[in-house]
């Protein structure tokens, strides 16, 4: 029996190859999930995403299954006690960015912009196909990372460098990325916003 071939990234991980071959990469635009997935990734500066992905259950828990209303009324109080919480990453400054994150969004939508289109202007609302062959073509960041790094800095969201941002992309299919090999590939491709 032939095994798939997949981006290497995911090795051999059952849980890693589940994310790969059912959500990074294909596109999301549903804004709590958008702004899920941006405060996830935030989360795994300076660790590996599959850490995070094992705690991601965790974090729905304990951040109000990121409803960023219920979030931006966490108090000092609740983000001591998350600070205990063992099923999340307990870094002060990156429990603190998600409350910091609620706000941000909230402050966006009162402005009258869905946080969805706000996010996907930094493609012009299209997926960028691209088409590597191997992992070491693949950028971390982008021009497009850039300007909604700072972009989302400016907005007042934290642990959004342009890697982070890049990396955010990537997984909510504003790019794609699976190389051309992946098995993976074509059905992304199909599945882009164009």
């Amino acid at each position: 029996m032939s095994t798939l071939q997949r981006c290497p990234w995911c090795g051999s991980d059952p849980l890693y190859q589940d994310y790969h071959d059912k959500v990074w990469g294909r596109p999301v635009y549903d804004s709590i999930e958008l702004f899920a997935k941006l405060c996830l990734d935030g989360q795994q500066a300076g660790l590996s995403w599959i850490t995070i992905l094992r705690k991601q259950q965790s974090y729905y828990q304990a951040y109000a299954q990121f409803q960023p209303e219920k979030i931006a009324l966490f108090t000092e109080q609740d983000c001591q006690r998350l600070m205990e919480n063992t099923g999340i990453v307990r870094n002060k400054l990156k429990i603190n960015s998600i409350v910091k994150n609620a706000k941000a969004y909230l402050a966006i939508e009162a402005s009258g912009q869905a946080f969805n289109d706000y996010i996907w202007q930094f493609v012009g609302g299209k997926t960028i196909v691209n088409s590597y062959a191997s992992l070491q073509e693949i950028p971390t960041e982008s021009p497009e990372s850039q300007a909604m790094s700072k972009a989302l800095k400016k907005a007042g969201f934290s642990f959004v460098g342009p890697t982070i941002c890049y990396a955010f992309m990537q997984a909510v299919g504003m790019l794609n990325d699976h190389i051309t090999g992946c098995h993976i590939y074509q059905e992304t491709v199909a599945l882009a916003r164009v």
